[in-house]
Protein backbone atom coordinates (compact mmCIF):
# COMPACT_ATOMS: atom_id res chain seq x y z
CA UNK A 1 0.00 0.00 0.00
CA UNK A 2 1.03 3.37 -0.66
CA UNK A 3 -0.30 6.37 1.02
CA UNK A 4 -0.49 10.11 -0.39
CA UNK A 5 -1.89 12.61 2.45
CA UNK A 6 -5.03 11.74 3.40
CA UNK A 7 -5.79 9.81 0.13
CA UNK A 8 -4.72 6.25 0.18
CA UNK A 9 -3.98 4.58 -3.59
CA UNK A 10 -2.93 1.18 -3.94
CA UNK A 11 -1.11 0.69 -7.56
CA UNK A 12 0.95 -2.30 -8.75
CA UNK A 13 2.29 -2.03 -12.21
CA UNK A 14 4.16 -5.18 -13.99
CA UNK A 15 7.33 -4.22 -15.88
CA UNK A 16 11.00 -3.82 -16.03
CA UNK A 17 11.23 -2.23 -12.81
CA UNK A 18 14.19 -0.02 -12.05
CA UNK A 19 15.90 0.85 -8.62
CA UNK A 20 14.11 3.25 -6.31
CA UNK A 21 15.75 6.74 -6.53
CA UNK A 22 14.43 9.07 -3.99
CA UNK A 23 14.88 12.71 -5.47
CA UNK A 24 17.46 14.81 -3.61
CA UNK A 25 16.67 17.03 -0.72
CA UNK A 26 18.34 20.17 -2.37
CA UNK A 27 17.61 20.53 -6.21
CA UNK A 28 18.55 22.81 -8.14
CA UNK A 29 15.25 25.59 -8.92
CA UNK A 30 15.94 25.57 -12.62
CA UNK A 31 15.15 22.16 -12.94
CA UNK A 32 11.59 23.35 -12.23
CA UNK A 33 11.56 26.16 -13.50
CA UNK A 34 12.91 23.95 -16.99
CA UNK A 35 9.81 21.52 -16.37
CA UNK A 36 7.65 24.70 -15.67
CA UNK A 37 8.57 26.09 -19.15
CA UNK A 38 7.87 22.82 -20.93
CA UNK A 39 4.49 23.04 -20.03
CA UNK A 40 4.15 27.03 -20.39
CA UNK A 41 5.71 26.00 -24.50
CA UNK A 42 2.97 22.56 -25.13
CA UNK A 43 -0.02 25.53 -23.53
CA UNK A 44 1.25 28.04 -25.95
CA UNK A 45 0.94 26.51 -28.95
CA UNK A 46 -2.95 25.41 -28.07
CA UNK A 47 -4.52 28.51 -29.05
CA UNK A 48 -2.31 31.19 -30.20
CA UNK A 49 -2.80 30.58 -33.59
CA UNK A 50 -6.06 31.06 -33.43
CA UNK A 51 -6.95 34.50 -34.04
CA UNK A 52 -3.94 34.55 -36.89
CA UNK A 53 -6.08 31.94 -38.83
CA UNK A 54 -7.84 34.77 -41.01
CA UNK A 55 -4.63 36.33 -41.83
CA UNK A 56 -3.07 33.05 -42.96
CA UNK A 57 -6.58 32.17 -45.23
CA UNK A 58 -5.92 35.62 -46.75
CA UNK A 59 -1.73 34.79 -47.13
CA UNK A 60 -2.79 31.56 -48.53
CA UNK A 61 -5.68 31.88 -50.38
CA UNK A 62 -7.52 29.51 -48.49
CA UNK A 63 -10.80 28.63 -47.23
CA UNK A 64 -11.46 28.16 -43.49
CA UNK A 65 -12.39 24.57 -43.14
CA UNK A 66 -9.26 23.90 -44.43
CA UNK A 67 -7.34 27.09 -42.58
CA UNK A 68 -8.91 25.37 -39.09
CA UNK A 69 -6.45 22.10 -39.62
CA UNK A 70 -4.08 24.32 -38.29
CA UNK A 71 -5.63 24.01 -35.02
CA UNK A 72 -7.14 20.82 -35.53
CA UNK A 73 -3.71 19.27 -36.53
CA UNK A 74 -1.95 20.55 -33.50
CA UNK A 75 -4.49 19.30 -30.95
CA UNK A 76 -5.11 16.22 -32.47
CA UNK A 77 -1.36 15.10 -32.68
CA UNK A 78 -1.23 15.89 -29.22
CA UNK A 79 -4.52 13.68 -28.29
CA UNK A 80 -3.47 10.86 -29.97
CA UNK A 81 0.44 10.82 -28.98
CA UNK A 82 0.52 11.80 -25.54
CA UNK A 83 0.44 8.55 -23.96
CA UNK A 84 2.51 7.24 -26.33
CA UNK A 85 4.78 9.94 -25.26
CA UNK A 86 5.27 8.85 -22.00
CA UNK A 87 5.33 5.56 -22.15
CA UNK A 88 8.65 6.28 -24.85
CA UNK A 89 9.65 8.18 -21.69
CA UNK A 90 9.25 5.21 -19.24
CA UNK A 91 11.34 2.87 -21.90
CA UNK A 92 14.20 5.00 -23.29
CA UNK A 93 14.61 7.36 -20.13
CA UNK A 94 12.40 10.64 -19.30
CA UNK A 95 15.23 13.32 -19.14
CA UNK A 96 16.43 12.12 -22.52
CA UNK A 97 12.78 11.49 -24.12
CA UNK A 98 11.53 14.91 -23.08
CA UNK A 99 15.48 16.83 -24.71
CA UNK A 100 14.14 15.29 -27.85
CA UNK A 101 10.21 16.32 -27.91
CA UNK A 102 11.92 20.07 -26.71
CA UNK A 103 13.92 19.71 -30.16
CA UNK A 104 11.28 18.68 -31.93
CA UNK A 105 8.79 20.88 -30.48
CA UNK A 106 11.32 24.44 -31.36
CA UNK A 107 12.44 22.81 -35.22
CA UNK A 108 8.97 22.77 -35.71
CA UNK A 109 8.06 25.79 -34.27
CA UNK A 110 10.80 27.23 -36.90
CA UNK A 111 9.60 25.30 -39.51
CA UNK A 112 5.74 26.75 -39.19
CA UNK A 113 7.46 30.03 -39.06
CA UNK A 114 8.85 30.01 -42.59
CA UNK A 115 6.56 27.49 -44.28
CA UNK A 116 6.18 28.60 -47.74
CA UNK A 117 2.54 26.70 -48.20
CA UNK A 118 -0.52 26.03 -46.18
CA UNK A 119 -0.42 22.23 -46.29
CA UNK A 120 3.55 22.50 -45.13
CA UNK A 121 2.27 24.37 -42.14
CA UNK A 122 -0.41 21.91 -41.48
CA UNK A 123 2.81 19.02 -41.58
CA UNK A 124 4.63 21.58 -39.27
CA UNK A 125 1.64 22.19 -36.90
CA UNK A 126 1.30 18.45 -36.26
CA UNK A 127 4.93 17.94 -35.68
CA UNK A 128 4.57 20.67 -33.21
CA UNK A 129 1.89 18.71 -31.63
CA UNK A 130 4.04 15.65 -30.93
CA UNK A 131 6.50 17.83 -29.09
CA UNK A 132 3.84 19.12 -27.33
CA UNK A 133 2.24 15.73 -26.35
CA UNK A 134 6.05 14.68 -25.33
CA UNK A 135 6.32 18.36 -23.14
CA UNK A 136 3.07 17.47 -21.42
CA UNK A 137 3.74 13.84 -20.53
CA UNK A 138 6.97 14.31 -19.32
CA UNK A 139 7.06 17.21 -17.27
CA UNK A 140 4.69 15.61 -14.96
CA UNK A 141 6.69 12.21 -14.81
CA UNK A 142 9.59 14.50 -13.89
CA UNK A 143 8.46 15.54 -10.77
CA UNK A 144 9.29 13.66 -8.81
CA UNK A 145 12.63 13.47 -9.74
CA UNK A 146 13.13 16.79 -9.33
CA UNK A 147 11.27 18.11 -6.12
CA UNK A 148 11.27 16.97 -2.72
CA UNK A 149 8.04 14.56 -1.86
CA UNK A 150 6.92 17.27 0.50
CA UNK A 151 6.74 19.95 -2.03
CA UNK A 152 5.09 17.88 -4.93
CA UNK A 153 1.88 19.60 -4.50
CA UNK A 154 3.21 22.96 -4.81
CA UNK A 155 5.46 21.87 -7.92
CA UNK A 156 1.70 20.36 -9.47
CA UNK A 157 0.37 23.72 -8.48
CA UNK A 158 3.15 25.55 -10.44
CA UNK A 159 2.67 23.35 -13.45
CA UNK A 160 -1.19 24.24 -13.35
CA UNK A 161 -0.24 28.00 -13.61
CA UNK A 162 2.31 27.52 -16.33
CA UNK A 163 -0.81 25.73 -17.96
CA UNK A 164 -3.10 28.75 -17.30
CA UNK A 165 -0.49 31.24 -18.02
CA UNK A 166 -0.52 30.08 -21.98
CA UNK A 167 -3.93 29.31 -22.15
CA UNK A 168 -4.05 33.34 -21.17
CA UNK A 169 -1.25 34.74 -23.06
CA UNK A 170 -1.97 32.64 -26.27
CA UNK A 171 -4.78 35.12 -27.93
CA UNK A 172 -3.23 38.39 -26.29
CA UNK A 173 0.36 37.42 -27.59
CA UNK A 174 -0.73 36.51 -30.48
CA UNK A 175 -2.70 39.40 -31.42
CA UNK A 176 -0.21 41.34 -30.57
CA UNK A 177 2.63 39.98 -32.88
CA UNK A 178 -0.33 39.68 -35.46
CA UNK A 179 -0.76 43.28 -35.72
CA UNK A 180 2.80 43.86 -35.76
CA UNK A 181 5.47 41.28 -37.37
CA UNK A 182 2.69 39.36 -38.54
CA UNK A 183 1.49 36.21 -38.69
CA UNK A 184 4.91 34.24 -38.94
CA UNK A 185 5.78 35.94 -35.65
CA UNK A 186 2.90 33.92 -33.87
CA UNK A 187 5.59 30.44 -34.04
CA UNK A 188 8.85 32.14 -34.53
CA UNK A 189 8.68 33.43 -30.87
CA UNK A 190 9.01 30.17 -28.74
CA UNK A 191 11.98 29.59 -30.99
CA UNK A 192 14.23 31.30 -28.69
CA UNK A 193 12.53 30.13 -25.52
CA UNK A 194 12.49 26.26 -26.78
CA UNK A 195 16.26 26.41 -27.30
CA UNK A 196 16.90 28.09 -24.23
CA UNK A 197 14.97 25.24 -22.21
CA UNK A 198 16.75 22.81 -23.97
CA UNK A 199 20.13 23.64 -22.51
CA UNK A 200 18.28 24.34 -19.18
CA UNK A 201 16.72 20.59 -18.84
CA UNK A 202 20.35 19.04 -20.23
CA UNK A 203 22.11 21.26 -17.27
CA UNK A 204 19.26 20.75 -14.82
CA UNK A 205 17.00 17.71 -14.65
CA UNK A 206 18.76 14.72 -12.78
CA UNK A 207 19.53 11.52 -15.29
CA UNK A 208 17.77 9.08 -13.44
CA UNK A 209 17.05 6.16 -16.08
CA UNK A 210 19.51 3.37 -14.40
CA UNK A 211 17.68 -0.21 -14.63
CA UNK A 212 17.98 -3.51 -13.28
CA UNK A 213 18.05 -5.35 -16.27
CA UNK A 214 19.52 -4.78 -19.83
CA UNK A 215 16.37 -5.83 -21.10
CA UNK A 216 14.83 -3.13 -22.01
CA UNK A 217 10.81 -2.79 -22.89
CA UNK A 218 9.50 -2.80 -26.66
CA UNK A 219 6.98 0.17 -27.51
CA UNK A 220 3.69 -2.38 -28.03
CA UNK A 221 3.56 -1.30 -31.64
CA UNK A 222 0.03 -2.82 -32.20
CA UNK A 223 -1.55 -1.43 -28.98
CA UNK A 224 -0.11 2.29 -30.31
CA UNK A 225 -1.43 1.94 -33.24
CA UNK A 226 -4.89 0.60 -32.21
CA UNK A 227 -5.00 3.87 -29.20
CA UNK A 228 -3.76 5.76 -31.99
CA UNK A 229 -6.71 5.14 -34.15
CA UNK A 230 -9.84 5.13 -31.47
CA UNK A 231 -8.40 8.30 -30.33
CA UNK A 232 -7.98 9.72 -33.87
CA UNK A 233 -11.73 8.78 -34.61
CA UNK A 234 -13.34 10.25 -31.14
CA UNK A 235 -11.19 13.54 -31.67
CA UNK A 236 -12.03 13.65 -35.39
CA UNK A 237 -16.00 13.21 -34.61
CA UNK A 238 -16.54 15.79 -31.77
CA UNK A 239 -13.99 18.26 -33.36
CA UNK A 240 -14.91 18.13 -37.30
CA UNK A 241 -18.58 17.33 -36.63
CA UNK A 242 -19.16 19.39 -33.54
CA UNK A 243 -20.67 16.17 -32.07
CA UNK A 244 -23.31 16.17 -34.53
CA UNK A 245 -25.27 12.96 -35.07
CA UNK A 246 -24.57 12.74 -38.44
CA UNK A 247 -23.33 9.80 -40.78
CA UNK A 248 -19.64 10.54 -41.16
CA UNK A 249 -19.64 10.98 -37.02
CA UNK A 250 -21.58 7.90 -36.38
CA UNK A 251 -19.18 6.04 -38.68
CA UNK A 252 -16.05 7.70 -36.54
CA UNK A 253 -17.39 6.54 -33.25
CA UNK A 254 -17.95 3.28 -33.94
CA UNK A 255 -14.50 2.61 -35.50
CA UNK A 256 -13.11 4.48 -32.38
CA UNK A 257 -15.03 1.62 -30.15
CA UNK A 258 -14.15 -0.87 -32.30
CA UNK A 259 -10.57 0.08 -31.93
CA UNK A 260 -10.48 0.78 -28.29
CA UNK A 261 -12.20 -3.09 -27.71
CA UNK A 262 -9.43 -4.54 -30.21
CA UNK A 263 -6.69 -2.56 -28.10
CA UNK A 264 -7.86 -3.78 -25.04
CA UNK A 265 -7.85 -7.65 -26.55
CA UNK A 266 -4.27 -6.60 -27.54
CA UNK A 267 -2.81 -5.04 -24.61
CA UNK A 268 -4.22 -8.05 -22.43
CA UNK A 269 -1.62 -10.43 -23.90
CA UNK A 270 1.03 -8.06 -24.94
CA UNK A 271 4.18 -8.86 -23.44
CA UNK A 272 5.02 -4.88 -23.09
CA UNK A 273 1.74 -3.27 -22.94
CA UNK A 274 0.99 0.21 -23.65
CA UNK A 275 -0.73 0.64 -20.49
CA UNK A 276 -1.39 -1.82 -17.61
CA UNK A 277 -4.76 -2.45 -17.25
CA UNK A 278 -4.55 -3.63 -14.00
CA UNK A 279 -3.48 -0.56 -13.31
CA UNK A 280 -6.77 0.90 -14.14
CA UNK A 281 -8.78 -1.59 -11.91
CA UNK A 282 -7.26 0.58 -9.09
CA UNK A 283 -10.00 2.43 -7.93
CA UNK A 284 -8.57 5.42 -7.10
CA UNK A 285 -6.47 6.15 -10.18
CA UNK A 286 -9.10 5.75 -12.64
CA UNK A 287 -11.52 7.82 -10.34
CA UNK A 288 -8.58 9.98 -10.66
CA UNK A 289 -8.77 10.06 -14.61
CA UNK A 290 -12.67 9.86 -14.78
CA UNK A 291 -13.06 13.32 -12.22
CA UNK A 292 -10.66 14.92 -14.43
CA UNK A 293 -12.26 14.79 -17.63
CA UNK A 294 -15.49 15.64 -15.89
CA UNK A 295 -13.85 18.88 -14.56
CA UNK A 296 -12.32 19.55 -18.18
CA UNK A 297 -15.65 19.00 -19.46
CA UNK A 298 -17.22 21.68 -17.37
CA UNK A 299 -14.50 24.45 -17.65
CA UNK A 300 -14.56 24.18 -21.52
CA UNK A 301 -18.23 25.04 -21.39
CA UNK A 302 -16.98 28.55 -19.94
CA UNK A 303 -15.13 28.84 -23.24
CA UNK A 304 -17.58 27.98 -25.41
CA UNK A 305 -20.84 30.00 -23.70
CA UNK A 306 -19.90 32.82 -22.12
CA UNK A 307 -18.49 34.90 -25.40
CA UNK A 308 -21.86 34.39 -27.02
CA UNK A 309 -23.55 34.78 -23.81
CA UNK A 310 -21.17 37.84 -23.05
CA UNK A 311 -21.82 39.77 -26.60
CA UNK A 312 -25.02 38.95 -27.47
CA UNK A 313 -27.25 38.79 -24.09
CA UNK A 314 -25.06 41.90 -22.53
CA UNK A 315 -24.43 43.33 -26.13
CA UNK A 316 -20.65 44.03 -24.73
CA UNK A 317 -18.23 45.10 -27.76
CA UNK A 318 -15.42 42.57 -28.33
CA UNK A 319 -12.57 44.47 -26.36
CA UNK A 320 -14.65 44.39 -22.90
CA UNK A 321 -15.90 41.06 -23.92
CA UNK A 322 -12.00 40.04 -24.76
CA UNK A 323 -11.23 41.58 -20.96
CA UNK A 324 -14.23 39.95 -19.25
CA UNK A 325 -12.93 36.63 -20.02
CA UNK A 326 -9.30 36.68 -18.88
CA UNK A 327 -10.50 37.16 -15.55
CA UNK A 328 -10.88 33.20 -14.87
CA UNK A 329 -7.28 32.88 -16.58
CA UNK A 330 -5.83 35.28 -13.71
CA UNK A 331 -7.61 33.73 -11.36
CA UNK A 332 -6.53 30.48 -12.02
CA UNK A 333 -2.60 32.35 -12.39
CA UNK A 334 -2.75 33.69 -9.12
CA UNK A 335 -4.25 30.12 -7.27
CA UNK A 336 -1.83 27.34 -8.93
CA UNK A 337 1.14 27.62 -6.77
CA UNK A 338 -0.86 28.52 -3.17
CA UNK A 339 -3.41 25.58 -3.92
CA UNK A 340 -0.28 23.22 -4.46
CA UNK A 341 1.37 24.58 -1.29
CA UNK A 342 -2.45 23.59 0.45
CA UNK A 343 -1.72 20.21 -1.01
CA UNK A 344 1.26 19.95 0.85
CA UNK A 345 0.11 21.34 3.94
CA UNK A 346 -3.73 20.01 4.35
CA UNK A 347 -3.18 16.58 1.91
CA UNK A 348 -4.92 15.71 -0.97
CA UNK A 349 -7.99 14.19 0.29
CA UNK A 350 -9.44 17.45 1.70
CA UNK A 351 -8.06 19.63 -1.23
CA UNK A 352 -9.69 17.49 -3.45
CA UNK A 353 -13.21 17.83 -1.57
CA UNK A 354 -12.80 21.62 -0.80
CA UNK A 355 -11.79 21.99 -4.81
CA UNK A 356 -14.65 20.12 -6.38
CA UNK A 357 -17.59 21.69 -3.77
CA UNK A 358 -16.05 24.95 -4.97
CA UNK A 359 -16.51 24.24 -8.43
CA UNK A 360 -20.13 23.11 -7.65
CA UNK A 361 -20.74 25.91 -6.10
CA UNK A 362 -18.96 28.16 -9.32
CA UNK A 363 -21.15 26.16 -11.67
CA UNK A 364 -24.59 26.89 -10.08
CA UNK A 365 -23.27 30.46 -9.43
CA UNK A 366 -22.78 30.57 -12.98
CA UNK A 367 -26.47 29.20 -13.92
CA UNK A 368 -27.91 31.88 -11.49
CA UNK A 369 -25.70 34.96 -11.52
CA UNK A 370 -25.47 36.26 -14.22
CA UNK A 371 -28.74 36.14 -15.26
CA UNK A 372 -29.37 38.16 -12.17
CA UNK A 373 -26.62 40.59 -12.12
CA UNK A 374 -24.73 40.41 -15.70
CA UNK A 375 -21.29 41.01 -15.68
CA UNK A 376 -20.95 41.49 -11.96
CA UNK A 377 -22.62 38.02 -11.82
CA UNK A 378 -20.13 36.54 -13.78
CA UNK A 379 -17.04 37.58 -12.25
CA UNK A 380 -18.64 36.56 -8.82
CA UNK A 381 -19.24 33.19 -10.54
CA UNK A 382 -15.89 32.95 -12.23
CA UNK A 383 -14.22 33.88 -8.33
CA UNK A 384 -15.34 30.60 -7.26
CA UNK A 385 -14.92 28.57 -10.06
CA UNK A 386 -11.63 28.88 -11.33
CA UNK A 387 -9.65 28.74 -7.78
CA UNK A 388 -11.52 25.51 -7.15
CA UNK A 389 -10.24 24.19 -10.21
CA UNK A 390 -6.56 24.72 -9.10
CA UNK A 391 -7.38 23.15 -5.87
CA UNK A 392 -8.22 20.17 -7.77
CA UNK A 393 -5.99 20.07 -9.98
CA UNK A 394 -3.52 20.70 -7.89
CA UNK A 395 -4.52 17.63 -5.44
CA UNK A 396 -6.00 15.24 -8.12
CA UNK A 397 -2.22 15.66 -9.78
CA UNK A 398 -0.31 14.69 -6.94
CA UNK A 399 -2.75 11.78 -5.93
CA UNK A 400 -2.25 9.85 -9.15
CA UNK A 401 1.29 10.79 -10.14
CA UNK A 402 2.70 10.73 -6.12
CA UNK A 403 3.08 6.70 -6.06
CA UNK A 404 3.56 5.48 -9.49
CA UNK A 405 7.11 4.44 -9.78
CA UNK A 406 9.57 5.21 -12.14
CA UNK A 407 8.93 3.33 -15.05
CA UNK A 408 5.42 3.97 -15.48
CA UNK A 409 5.59 7.44 -14.53
CA UNK A 410 5.72 8.66 -18.35
CA UNK A 411 2.95 6.39 -19.26
CA UNK A 412 0.54 7.48 -16.18
CA UNK A 413 1.45 11.03 -16.64
CA UNK A 414 0.24 10.86 -20.23
CA UNK A 415 -3.04 9.00 -19.30
CA UNK A 416 -3.83 12.00 -16.90
CA UNK A 417 -3.46 14.73 -19.53
CA UNK A 418 -5.21 12.24 -21.76
CA UNK A 419 -7.78 12.58 -19.67
CA UNK A 420 -7.82 16.57 -19.47
CA UNK A 421 -7.54 16.87 -23.26
CA UNK A 422 -10.58 14.42 -24.09
CA UNK A 423 -12.61 16.35 -21.47
CA UNK A 424 -11.73 19.64 -23.49
CA UNK A 425 -12.82 18.59 -26.37
CA UNK A 426 -15.97 16.77 -25.57
CA UNK A 427 -16.62 19.56 -23.53
CA UNK A 428 -16.79 21.49 -26.59
CA UNK A 429 -19.11 19.14 -28.65
CA UNK A 430 -21.56 18.68 -25.65
CA UNK A 431 -21.46 21.38 -23.66
CA UNK A 432 -22.19 23.28 -27.37
CA UNK A 433 -25.28 21.31 -28.15
CA UNK A 434 -26.88 21.84 -24.92
CA UNK A 435 -26.10 25.21 -25.25
CA UNK A 436 -27.60 25.59 -28.98
CA UNK A 437 -30.52 23.34 -27.64
CA UNK A 438 -31.11 25.46 -24.23
CA UNK A 439 -31.69 28.52 -26.84
CA UNK A 440 -33.33 26.86 -28.52
CA UNK A 441 -32.34 28.08 -32.36
CA UNK A 442 -29.19 26.86 -33.89
CA UNK A 443 -28.39 30.40 -35.29
CA UNK A 444 -27.67 31.87 -32.21
CA UNK A 445 -26.32 35.22 -33.79
CA UNK A 446 -30.17 35.64 -34.47
CA UNK A 447 -31.13 34.61 -30.90
CA UNK A 448 -33.21 36.74 -28.74
CA UNK A 449 -31.09 37.97 -25.56
CA UNK A 450 -33.51 35.94 -23.30
CA UNK A 451 -32.97 32.84 -25.47
CA UNK A 452 -29.19 33.04 -24.88
CA UNK A 453 -29.36 33.72 -21.41
CA UNK A 454 -32.04 30.48 -21.28
CA UNK A 455 -29.19 28.38 -22.85
CA UNK A 456 -26.86 29.47 -20.81
CA UNK A 457 -28.49 28.48 -17.29
CA UNK A 458 -29.28 25.04 -19.12
CA UNK A 459 -25.73 25.01 -19.95
CA UNK A 460 -24.77 25.69 -16.33
CA UNK A 461 -27.07 23.43 -14.48
CA UNK A 462 -26.32 20.73 -16.29
CA UNK A 463 -22.42 20.96 -15.45
CA UNK A 464 -23.23 21.40 -11.50
CA UNK A 465 -24.97 17.92 -12.40
CA UNK A 466 -21.79 16.58 -13.45
CA UNK A 467 -19.90 18.12 -11.08
CA UNK A 468 -22.24 16.86 -7.92
CA UNK A 469 -21.39 13.56 -9.20
CA UNK A 470 -17.96 14.17 -9.52
CA UNK A 471 -17.66 15.15 -6.11
CA UNK A 472 -20.01 12.26 -5.00
CA UNK A 473 -17.48 9.63 -7.21
CA UNK A 474 -14.19 11.14 -5.07
CA UNK A 475 -16.39 10.67 -1.70
CA UNK A 476 -16.85 7.42 -2.38
CA UNK A 477 -13.64 6.43 -3.71
CA UNK A 478 -12.00 8.09 -0.39
CA UNK A 479 -14.45 6.18 1.79
CA UNK A 480 -13.52 2.94 0.17
CA UNK A 481 -9.64 3.10 -0.05
CA UNK A 482 -9.57 4.35 3.61
CA UNK A 483 -10.38 0.81 4.54
CA UNK A 484 -13.89 -0.06 4.26
CA UNK A 485 -13.04 -2.07 0.91
CA UNK A 486 -10.02 -3.46 -0.12
CA UNK A 487 -8.33 -1.53 -3.31
CA UNK A 488 -5.48 -4.19 -4.28
CA UNK A 489 -5.47 -3.69 -7.59
CA UNK A 490 -5.42 -7.15 -9.21
CA UNK A 491 -2.25 -8.83 -10.62
CA UNK A 492 -1.89 -11.05 -14.35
Amino acid sequence: MQFVQGWRISVRFESVQPPTITPPRKTSPWALVALAVSMLLASLGINIANVALPAIAQAFDAPFHTVQWIVLAYLLTITIMIVTAGRLGDILGHKRVLTGGLILFTLASLLCGVSPTLPILIAARALQGVGAAVLMALSLALIRDTVPPEKIGTAMGLMGTMSAVGTALGPSLGGLLLAGPGWHAIFLIVVPLGLVNTVLVLRTIPAQDARVTDTRPRLDGWGTLFLAGALGSYALAVTIGNGTLNWLNIGLISASALAIGVFIRVEKTAPAPLIELSALRNLSLSTGLITNFCVATVMMATLVVFPFYLSLALGLNAALVGLILTVGPIMSVICGVPSGWLVDRFGVSRIMFLGLFKMVLGCLALALLPTEFGTIGYIAATAILSPGYQLFQSANNTAIMTPVPIDQRGVISGMLNLSRNLGLITGAAVMGTIFTYGVGSSDIVKAAPTAIATGMHTTFTVATIIMVLALSLAIVTYKRASGRVPLETPQH
